[in-house]
């Protein structure tokens, strides 16, 4: 992929960030990135976020095959969240983008 290829429509790199790159998908990513979650307890760890964009953005995730959502065989029933393989290989680059946030917090306005 060429720096151009980014200004096509259908450019991969242009694709996925549409997919990731708003308030809420990659903190939710991270939030699975420590092993599988039920909805409350994510939504627990998760600070600021409503459970209606909670609830959004893991079926935006699970639609694109980043999350996997499983209802668990216990009383009362309880849904649990995991990432993907395809989620889990979205931790290592977002953790660069992180760490780079992180490196330069006092720079950004």
């Amino acid at each position: 992929m060429s720096a151009n290829d980014v200004f096509l429509a259908d450019c991969p790199a242009r694709t996925t960030l549409d997919l990731v790159a708003d308030t809420w998908s990659v903190v939710v990513v991270f939030g699975l990135g420590a092993g599988p979650q039920r909805y409350s307890d994510l939504h627990d760890r998760i600070g600021g976020i409503s459970k209606k964009m909670l609830t959004q953005t893991l079926r935006k995730l699970e639609r694109n095959r980043l999350v996997e959502r499983r209802v668990l065989a216990t009383a009362p029933a309880g849904v649990e969240y995991r990432l993907t393989g395809l989620g889990e290989s979205l931790l290592g680059p977002v953790s660069v983008l992180a760490r780079w946030a992180e490196d330069h917090a006092d720079d950004l306005a």
